[in-house]
């Protein structure tokens, strides 16, 4: 079997090019550069160039890549960047997929639980609307942008992704450090919710959706048990045997990243549950927490 990745490079792409390669499939990058070996094709989404031809005869396709939403502070350039990153790229795989003689039977596309917005403690399933904000806006044209591809009968899935867990990268790895000099403690108003998930499950989810599932359109990848911004500092301080007494001020975090961003990966409260997923027969290895931390860093 002949899989298709973009993104591998990136904290979910190199974990699930290991799971496909060591499940015996035939995994094929996409990357921005010459090809170095026969296992990668080359496209430039800015350019809108891609090897069509190293694409036919894929049976999946995962579509993983983008700029890094938290990677630099929000300026008009850099939001622009995160917007094209996404809609071009999939804009240009899309297209391309739906005009190949033999088109692969599942795109997986990316997107994010940024669809809905600051919602409060609202619960959140794949049913609610479209909420307000830059990342609720970039969402809707990154999943709009795959719509060719549905359109010529290919299975399009958009997995929701919340904060992926993993101690070698991404919002947990950050969060380390100070917890283990004992200066870990809620960010803001400590109120809000954040929607989880292990990095494991995530490459357990995305495999599901493409091999096991016949479902399409938006899936939340998030754990069935999300948790306060307090809650979650309380369960990692409590691994690490730390103290998580220490509060950054929103003033703090607003210097150092800017406001927006700032408010859309801090401040902003999403509670989501991975409804369709579970409805589907998906289970997870880290349903909560504790479980999810003592495994990762306990």
């Amino acid at each position: 079997m002949k899989v298709i990745v973009s993104g591998s490079s990136g904290l979910i792409g190199r974990f699930l090019v290991e799971r496909l390669e060591a499940d015996g499939l035939e995994v094929v990058r996409l990357v921005r550069r010459p090809p170095a070996d026969p296992g990668e094709i080359a496209w430039d989404p800015v350019a809108g160039t891609i090897d069509a031809a190293g694409l036919e005869g894929a049976d999946a396709v995962f579509h993983l890549a983008g700029a890094g939403i938290g990677d630099r502070r929000w300026t008009q350039s850099y939001k622009q960047e995160i917007l094209d990153s996404r809609v071009l790229g999939t804009s240009l795989l899309a297209s391309t997929l739906a005009g190949l003689e033999r088109k692969p039977a599942v795109l997986v596309s990316a997107s994010a639980i940024g669809w809905y917005g600051d919602r409060g403690d609202e619960m959140l399933d794949e049913t609610e609307p479209r909420g307000d904000g830059f990342l609720a806006d970039v969402t809707a044209a990154w999943e709009a942008a795959a719509d060719p591809a549905a359109a010529a009968g290919i299975r399009v899935v958009h997995p929701r992704t919340g904060i992926v867990l993993s101690k070698d990268g991404g919002a947990l790895q950050r969060l380390l450090l100070p917890f283990k000099l004992g200066a870990g403690g809620r960010t803001g108003p400590g109120s809000q919710w954040w929607s989880w998930i292990t990095r494991s499950d995530e490459v357990r989810a995305l495999f599901f959706l493409a091999f096991s599932s016949e479902m399409d359109g938006p899936v939340n990848l998030t754990a069935p048990n999300p948790v306060t911004n307090r809650e979650f500092v309380a369960a990692l301080g409590n691994v690490l045997h730390r103290p998580a007494k220490l509060p950054t001020p929103s003033f703090a975090l607003k210097a150092l990243l800017g406001s927006e961003l700032a408010e859309a990966l801090l401040f902003q409260s999403q509670r989501v549950i991975p409804a369709r997923l579970t409805e589907d027969g998906f289970t997870f290895t880290s349903p909560s927490l504790a479980g999810a931390l003592e495994t990762l860093v306990g």
